[in-house]
């Protein structure tokens, strides 16, 4: 890299440190929410995909994205227990809450504890299923966030749930309560969200779930591989919302550059009218100024990735939350940032081009 570069990259070292970290802050901007979308989506994925049953039954548009509701009842439990090619069947209460953490929002699922293990293989390495109103069970990853068996998980802001069981795998929301404490709490007796149906023959479950159509209309029956969406499907406008994100952090890295070159060709006018007396052309200065701010633009590059990773780290430690970095993301970031800064001293590297050398040599 041209000697002259670094220099006026050393002679301004304060301008230069604000143009890195304003790059460094788009980039990690970047990272930091597409790693908390991916990582969030292929956690919930992971968590759901252990769940052995083949088909939910449950009330037309009962469950959303971040709500469900408790209109089912729990009556259908015996009658689905009759239709031919039915193995067993757990009913569920699904409930979100407001957390008060990081993502403001959390659930929890009331469940029949010997039917759901017994259905989705869960065990319980400590402690005992929950019975009593204050008990709860959670699973391992939860428990490892300073949750161990006999402490006090608050839930639904203020009320406190005593950990008496530690299950794995992960299967579902981490946190276990029982049906019926569930059922007081939401004032819902007999209700609940859906009811999770395991075939005696999985190859037949198309056959099953059109029984379970004709034999009890006005339901909805769904299989279990279509019914637990990803977060990006669950949330649509995500994926225009990162976009958007990217967009602007670019801007964003554009703008920072550009009044950093243009404060510095200011202030170094006389330099480039000296310059373009020794015979400089128009190309060597705008080259000089490109490559500058492609140097400042791969500092920020650098800056950025480190904050991203540390910022992570910190997230996933106080609040759990789970990052993924994907290697397009980062070159998404990396192209935001190069080009960001490219761009945005494209302008002021042709205006200092433009500099005529007598009033250049003259400018005080």
């Amino acid at each position: 890299m041209d000697s002259l570069v670094i220099s006026n990259i050393r002679q301004r070292p304060l301008r230069s440190a604000i143009s890195v970290i304003g790059v460094a802050l788009g980039v990690a901007l970047v990272m930091l929410f597409t790693g908390l979308a991916h990582g969030m989506s292929d956690d919930l994925q992971r968590r759901l995909s252990n769940v052995r049953a083949e088909i939910i039954f449950t009330r037309p548009g009962s469950i959303q994205a971040t709500s469900a509701a408790v209109n089912l009842s729990t009556k259908y439990v015996d009658l689905l227990k009759q239709i031919d090619g039915v193995e067993s069947v757990s009913p569920v209460i699904r409930h979100f809450y407001p957390s008060g953490g990081l993502v403001g929002i959390d659930q929890v699922e009331a469940v029949d504890w010997d039917s759901f293990a017994r259905m989705n293989n869960i065990r319980l390495i400590e402690g005992h299923a929950p019975q009593a109103a204050d008990e709860i069970v959670i699973d391992e990853t939860k428990a490892s966030r300073n949750h161990p068996l006999g402490s006090t998980l608050k839930l639904f802001s203020d009320k406190a749930y005593r950990v008496v069981g530690i299950y794995s795998p992960e299967s579902g929301a981490r946190a276990k309560l029982s049906l019926s404490v569930m059922q007081d709490i939401l004032e819902a007796p007999g209700k609940c969200t859906y009811i999770l149906i395991k075939c005696k023959n999985p190859n037949e479950q198309i056959a099953v779930a059109k029984r379970i159509t004709e034999q009890l209309p006005g339901n909805k029956v769904q299989f279990t591989r279509e019914f637990f969406p990803s977060v990006e499907t669950s949330f649509p406008s995500l994926t225009i919302f990162m976009r958007v994100l990217v967009a602007v952090a670019a801007v964003v890295s554009a703008l920072v550059i550009m009044l950093a070159m243009h404060t510095t060709i200011t202030e170094r006018t006389r330099e480039i009218g000296i310059l373009k007396a020794m015979g400089a052309s128009r190309g060597y200065i705008v080259g000089e100024i490109e490559r500058e701010a492609l140097v400042i633009s791969a500092l920020g590059l650098l800056v950025g990735f480190a904050l991203a990773a540390l910022a992570g780290f910190f997230i996933h430690e106080t609040s759990g939350l789970i990052f993924e970095f994907s290697g397009w993301w980062a070159l998404t970031a990396a192209a935001i940032g190069l080009l960001g800064g490219a761009l945005g001293a494209f302008y002021p590297a042709a205006r200092a081009a433009n500099l005529d050398p007598v009033n250049a040599l003259a400018y005080e």
